[in-house]
């Protein structure tokens, strides 16, 4: 069954502290859980204040369909980056198969 990853890089240029940057993560994360049928995560160990990785999951029986959905995410995430005051640094997907 294959595995899509999504991968997304975030800048978060007016974070001033730790508390800033988990805003705008928490919130992007919990839109995406609300809007997609996909596992988000953050990736990374939240030591640099304006910056953030996050990983996005989904499964299916159709590559095709998952390729779709990251599409779908990418342009999501990017949406709600702005809209927070964030950038996208880096977005790479990948689509693991058996």
């Amino acid at each position: 069954m294959p595995i899509a990853k999504l991968t997304i890089e975030l800048e978060i240029p007016h974070a001033q502290s730790l508390k800033d940057r988990r805003q705008v993560v928490r919130s992007i994360k919990e839109k995406l859980r609300n809007q997609f049928n996909a596992g988000v995560a953050e990736m990374d160990e939240a030591l640099v204040w304006n910056r953030a990785t996050l990983g996005i999951v989904a499964i299916s029986n159709s590559t095709t369909y998952l390729k779709g959905q990251m599409e779908i995410l990418d342009k999501a995430v990017t949406a709600l980056a702005n809209g927070l005051g964030a950038q996208i640094e880096d977005s790479y997907a990948e689509i693991l198969d058996e």
